[in-house]
């Protein structure tokens, strides 16, 4: 029996990166999980390598109507929705003065909105069915502060302050469904080596030709192991957290 054996999981953003690494790992431990993501040829890889237990489908996080049709569709199929896991996003470089308008509200309406309608649509089918765990993909960069991705700032925080909204409410309605937030450092992900690479291009094209990662990064299934755990019944007594999973970076003095 694996740790999410019988459990019904949703995760956005699932077709690489942390999303990919957490899907692997529900599989192995036992979930059924359907793979959400707006990346369909990659999503529908990775549900095919995942096998029965796995299925993709596409999902833009922004549309409340998406997000109404998929959760309704999983639990007539499935029977419950055990786990969610509000993974997707996104990151433009951009400090508060250089930051665009176009580039703000997409990072807004992905990670925060998308955040949003996720909880909301889970804890409607939730707590009919006997309750249920939703992580929250959040960052130390709501934690510390990074000026150089401003809006993503913005958007990490507005993901930390809404999950303990939602855990208060559902612990104070009795419906059995924790919601906690995850907070990584910088991870080895296409979306954190592309922002790298970006960073390295603006301070000049030679270093960015051999531009390696300036501090440690950590690999997706650290994250994973995480939020496997809060997933499964082992975290039945944590609700409202906000976990660092950043190699104590968080709490050291000032950025790298």
């Amino acid at each position: 029996m694996g740790r999410l054996s019988g459990k019904v999981a949703i995760i956005t953003g699932a077709a690489k990166g942390l999303g990919e690494a957490d899907a692997r790992m529900f599989v192995r431990e036992g979930a059924r999980v359907v793979l959400t993501d707006v990346d369909s040829a990659n999503g529908e890889r990775v549900a095919a390598e995942l096998g029965e237990m796995a299925e993709y489908r596409h999902l833009d996080v922004r549309h409340d109507a998406e997000w109404r049709v998929l959760v309704d569709d999983v639990v007539a199929r499935h029977g419950k929705l055990d786990i969610l896991v509000n993974n997707a996003g996104v990151v433009e470089l951009g400090d508060i003065e250089t930051q665009t308008e176009k580039d703000y509200r997409f990072i807004m309406a992905v990670s925060a909105d998308g955040t949003w309608f996720g909880c909301q649509h889970a804890v409607r089918v939730m707590k009919e069915t006997g309750g249920g765990s939703i992580i929250n993909m959040a960052s130390i960069a709501s934690v510390q502060g990074e000026s150089a991705v401003a809006a993503y700032c913005a958007a990490k925080g507005a993901v930390e302050g809404l999950t303990r909204a939602v855990a208060v409410h559902c612990a104070r309605a009795g419906y059995n469904i924790r919601c906690n937030s995850i907070h990584p450092a910088g991870i080895l992900t296409p979306m954190v080596m592309e922002v790298g690479r970006q960073a390295a291009l603006m301070r000049g094209a030679e270093e960015a030709l051999n531009a390696g990662p300036l501090v440690k990064l950590g690999e997706p299934d650290d994250i994973a192991y995480t939020v496997t755990f809060l997933a499964s019944d082992e975290s039945k007594f944590i609700n409202g957290a906000a976990i660092r999973v950043d190699d104590a970076r968080s709490v050291i003095a000032g950025n790298p």
